[in-house]
C-alpha cells in the first residue's frame, strides 16, 4: 500500500495483518479522493476506525491542514504512528486509542471531512453516521465505506446523501449538509 499523490507520493505504508483487517483498496481510495479533490486543501480530516491510517495520511499528503486518527485497536494505533513518522506528517496529526463511537461524543470541535470505515455489517456504521453529524461543519463532508448489501439511510441529521458509488462489493456514500447539496 502506498500514498497515491501529494507530498508523500509513492511512500510505502505499513498495513495491519490478520483476517479481521480489510484495508481500503487503492481503487476505492483513488475514487474517494477524486470525489473530494477540491475540498481537501487546508481542511481538517477525521479518519474514524483508522486502521493503518492510509485515508487520513492521503488527505494530509494532498494538503489537509490536520488529521485526527481514531481506532480502538492498540496495534492499529501503533501502525498509524509509524506511518505518520515515515511520511513526515506526525506534527499535523493526532492519534487516539479509543472507541470511535465514544470519541464522537467527546470530540472538541467539528471537522471538515470525516471518513468512516468500520467493520462491515455490524451496525456500527449506522450508529456512527447518526452520531457524527454533530462533529462535522455545515460545509463539511461525511464519507462512508461499507459493503454493497449493508443498508444505510439517505439522511442523517442535517446531512443527506449526495453521491453513492459502487466498486465491486464495496459502496462509497458521500453526505453533505442539506443546504449545500
Amino acid at each position: 500500500m502506498r500514498v497515491i499523490t501529494g507530498e508523500a507520493r509513492g511512500r510505502r505504508l505499513i498495513t495491519l495483518e490478520g483476517e479481521d483487517v480489510r484495508p481500503t483498496t487503492s481503487k476505492v481510495k483513488e475514487a474517494v479522493f477524486s470525489m473530494i479533490q477540491f475540498d481537501i486543501q487546508g481542511r481538517t480530516f477525521l479518519d474514524l476506525f483508522a486502521g493503518s491510517g492510509q485515508m487520513g495520511i492521503e488527505a494530509l499528503s494532498r494538503g489537509a491542514e490536520s488529521a485526527v486518527f481514531v481506532d480502538s485497536s492498540r496495534k492499529a494505533v501503533e501502525v498509524v504512528r509509524k506511518n505518520l513518522n515515515n511520511t513526515g506528517f506526525y506534527e499535523r496529526a493526532k492519534v487516539l486509542h479509543t472507541d470511535s463511537l465514544s470519541y464522537l461524543d467527546l470530540a472538541p470541535e467539528p471537522f471538515d471531512i470525516v471518513f468512516l470505515d468500520p467493520p462491515y455489517s455490524t451496525g456500527v456504521l449506522q450508529k456512527a453516521l447518526s452520531k457524527v453529524c454533530k462533529n462535522v461543519k455545515k460545509t463539511g463532508i461525511i464519507i462512508a465505506e461499507n459493503s454493497e448489501n449493508e443498508e444505510i439511510l439517505p439522511e442523517y441529521g442535517e446531512f443527506v446523501l449526495d453521491r453513492q458509488k459502487h466498486y465491486g462489493k464495496i459502496k462509497i456514500s458521500m453526505y453533505r449538509h442539506r443546504d449545500f447539496v
